[in-house]
């Protein structure tokens, strides 16, 4: 183990740090480059959805498995592995003659990104003295979290002044530092697990999600009666549904079924499900609509939620004595619903009114309720399950909000009406309102979940994660 004021201490926090940060600009920052790309390349709708999702259905899909090759071939191993797989995959999308290629790289990208997620934090929490870890990792959220806020902005900047192609070079200098610390990082060997990976279930994770994802985005260009679409859909929801019986016969599942025998558990991880699913697309759908709708540069629109990170910095360190003197459940659910007030508001947003009508109340809103939500809403799903089962219900949970992410961000251009689209600025005109109040009523659905099914307890047994929205989002 290393101390965290020595010099092997502060490089394994700046490693750890940048690797989120690649990630974070991997999943999100490209949303304000989404109609840069599209008119560069001659994009159709479906094909942006695929440049978004493309990253996200292999995060979430191989997010478990890489967990236990962490386990078995060292985190600090597979963390590098998993940035030299992100390193190619943006060289490659920077330099992509067409979108299909470009889909194809992000694809890449996201399985890079499933080796970074698990092995990054779980390295420093593993690597650093028992006394010097909740210090490291606060840290590597304070800093991390700053990158989130900032790093919208960033993006939108490159778009407007030089190409959207930078935007996939910006974490090029991120991961060879990244790479350079892990140098200084030692390898501490705290008993490596058998190798158990769960193919079946990985397989049928990936060809699920895909299919379900495919069957949604293309459905609203081609129709959803036409057979790929169908045979997609089928093939999906079949992958699915075979998971849960598979994983049950398996001696080392990668999803474990008994997990999910606790009522509390499946309610929060449902409600993540909706949540963060909800602010995965609405990001998505807000940035659009200051690009398209509102005149906004691609910087503008990056600079427009910053605010909601502004807010929610100031409001999350005290949601944790909170939460420990009335219990997770009305935090959790109130912050859900003051998060669908934001989003109600934002539904309003449209030419001709001022950033401080059509946006900034909106996105204080947003802020406020994510700063109340998120720790209990961490600190519930711990409160479910055993004190042995806390890291795989952590494990379980993320990837939820990376699912919810996938799904929601992909219903997308059926929302709005996009069907035979070749861009959406017609339909962000017609439905930007109705697709923003359906997604405030999808938050508002979790906010009730919430509060039928999480016990009003006090959860002071367990921890809470100093960021779990990081947790949640930044990979």
């Amino acid at each position: 183990m290393i101390a965290l004021r020595g010099p092997a201490g502060r490089a394994l926090i700046a490693a750890t740090v940048l690797a989120s940060a690649v990630g974070f600009i991997d999943a999100y920052m490209i949303n304000v480059a989404i109609p840069a790309i599209g008119e560069d390349l001659g994009a159709s709708v479906s094909e942006l959805q695929w440049v978004l999702t493309g990253y996200l259905v292999t995060v979430a899909s191989l997010l478990l498995l890489s967990g236990a090759l962490a386990d078995h071939f060292g985190r600090r191993r597979v963390l590098a592995a998993g940035l030299l797989v992100m390193l190619a995959a943006s060289l490659a999308c920077a330099a992509a003659p067409n979108v299909g290629t470009l889909i194809a790289a992000r694809v890449v990208q996201g399985a890079g990104g499933a080796l970074v997620v698990p092995s990054s934090l779980a390295l420093l929490n593993g690597t650093l003295r028992g006394p010097d870890r909740a210090r490291g990792i606060g840290i590597w959220a304070g800093v991390s979290t700053l990158g989130t806020t900032l790093g919208p902005y960033g993006g939108g900047w490159l778009v407007d002044h030089a190409s959207w192609r930078y935007v996939f070079l910006l974490n090029v200098p991120l991961i060879l530092a990244a790479l350079v610390l892990l140098r200084l990082v030692p390898d501490v060997d705290t008993g490596r697990r058998p190798l158990s990976v769960d193919v079946a279930g990985a397989l049928l994770a990936v060809a699920g999600l895909g299919g379900v994802i495919y069957a949604l985005t293309a459905g609203a260009e081609r129709g959803w009666a036409s057979g790929p679409v169908l045979a997609s859909a089928v093939l999906g929801v079949a992958c699915l549904a075979a998971l849960v019986p598979v994983e049950r016969r398996l001696p080392r599942p990668m999803l474990r079924p008994e997990l999910f025998r606790s009522r509390p558990f499946d309610a929060i991880n449902a409600a993540t499900v909706l949540f963060y699913g909800a602010l995965g697309a609405v990001s998505y759908l807000v940035i659009l609509q200051c690009q398209l709708q509102l005149g906004y540069s691609a910087t503008e629109a990056g600079a427009a939620l910053i605010p909601e990170s502004a807010v929610f910095l100031l409001v999350s360190p005290f949601v944790g004595g909170l939460v420990a003197r009335v219990g997770t459940r009305w935090p959790m659910a109130g912050g859900i619903l003051i998060v669908a007030a934001g989003f109600a508001w934002l539904s309003a947003a449209s030419p001709g009114q001022p950033y401080t009508q059509a946006i900034l109340p909106g996105a204080l809103l947003f802020g406020l309720g994510l700063g109340l939500a998120v720790a209990p809403l961490t600190a519930g799903v711990l409160a479910a399950v055993d004190d042995g089962d806390l890291g795989e219900a952590s494990a379980v949970n993320d990837a939820a909000s990376r699912v919810g992410g996938v799904v929601l961000v992909a219903l997308v251009p059926l929302l709005l009406g996009a069907r035979g689209a070749t861009d959406l600025t017609r339909p962000l005109a017609d439905n930007y309102q109705f697709a923003m109040l359906v997604l405030a009523g999808v938050t508002a659905t979790a906010a009730v979940l919430t509060a039928v099914f999480v016990p009003s307890r006090r959860a002071t047994q367990q921890p809470l994660a100093p960021n779990p929205r990081l947790q949640a989002c930044a990979v």
